[in-house]
């Protein structure tokens, strides 16, 4: 039976809502970013020193570590869709907290909280995503992740660079409460989804599973021989995880598994690794010591690493599927480490 269009059934719609759950990542690094310069933060929190300001910023960090470790067995248990909406609640409530933040203990406890959601969200939303794209756009799809991250960190930082005009402790406050409004949309939103069909399939709810699947491919049509191959090809990937897939952490470790998953750690982590992060969090005070003083100027010369953040993440997202991983991989790689070099070189 085929159904009406709906945007609900849309790939497209849905992978590229869910990564508000990646924005939220951006909104937090130009929260802060976006005020660690600033003459009302330094003098409301008392000049924290650059050892105090470290731990503000790395309690984040700390929060999205226990958020990421949570995230996959709660995801298994109770869905992706439930583990990103449970993410948008914390984030509402961290948000809160570190707006209404009195003290410094109190802000790194809303940023410990804001961090369990940034963890949640940054596990489950790709999961979530190639879980309902098809395989020719999946890479597109997921890649939709970062560059939610690079428009939050854009958005948050407009948003902060207008606020700091304001004469009172509001240029801090105003942003940080802020931050609400895309975890409160991507919880109402995440309501209507649907769940993944590997999940579905996963716990025994083949007819529904089968059902979302024809939605998101064949307008509803369950018989479309697409679907079928498609949800075919699910049931056995299921069957085979029940069956010969590692049901341990300790077998994770162990051959044939060992080899991927040392490879996908290693991606992640040198990624991360690489002080891009860092740059981001305290680009500030990189302008200061290239010999851009003054709030104004700092802010607006901060703003073009965030425009060209979005900008390049662009070609990525057009041609992932196209040129593949690993080649993206490589000139993005190479090209970061070219620019940090130039950065230290400049510096120096």
């Amino acid at each position: 039976m085929v159904q009406k269009y709906s945007l609900l059934n849309n790939v497209y719609f849905l992978g590229g809502f869910a990564t508000m759950g990646g924005m939220l990542f951006g909104f937090d690094i130009s929260s802060m970013s976006g005020v660690v310069g600033t003459a009302r933060y330094q003098e409301f929190f008392n000049y924290p020193s650059s050892s105090l300001q470290g731990g503000i910023v790395a309690s984040m960090a700390a929060g999205s570590f226990l958020g990421a470790l949570i995230a996959g067995p709660f995801a298994d248990k109770f869905s992706r869709k439930y583990t990103i909406m449970l993410a948008a609640s914390i984030w509402i409530v961290g948000s809160i907290v570190q707006c209404a933040s009195v003290n410094v203990a109190m802000l790194i406890v809303g940023r410990i909280i804001n961090g369990i959601a940034v963890g949640l969200a940054s596990m489950i939303v790709p999961v979530y995503q190639s879980e309902i794209a098809p395989k020719n756009i999946r890479g597109r799809i997921v890649s939709l992740q970062q560059w939610a991250i690079t428009w939050g960190i854009l958005i948050q930082f407009f948003i902060q660079y207008g606020c700091s005009k304001i004469e009172s402790n509001a240029a801090f406050r105003i942003p940080w409460g802020l931050q609400v409004v895309p975890g409160a949309i991507l919880l109402a939103g995440t309501f209507l989804f649907p769940f993944s069909p590997r999940w579905l399939a996963d716990h025994g709810r083949s007819e529904e599973a089968l059902t979302v699947l024809a939605n998101l491919r064949a307008n509803g049509d369950r018989n479309d021989p697409l679907v079928q191959a498609e949800f075919r090809e699910i049931e056995d990937a299921v069957n085979f995880d029940k069956t010969q897939a590692a049901r341990s952490y300790a077998e994770l470790f162990r051959k044939p598994a060992v080899r991927r998953v040392f490879l996908g750690m290693s991606l992640q982590s040198w990624s991360q690794l690489t002080g891009m992060n860092v740059a981001m969090y305290y680009i500030v005070f990189i302008f200061q010591g290239a010999g851009i003083t003054g709030e104004d100027a700092n802010l607006k010369a901060s703003s073009i690493q965030y425009i060209l953040n979005v900008l390049m993440t662009i070609p990525a997202i057009l041609y992932i599927d196209r040129w593949g991983r690993r080649p993206i991989l490589l000139v993005g790689s190479t090209l970061m480490a070219l620019w940090l070099f130039l950065i230290g070189g400049l510096m120096g």
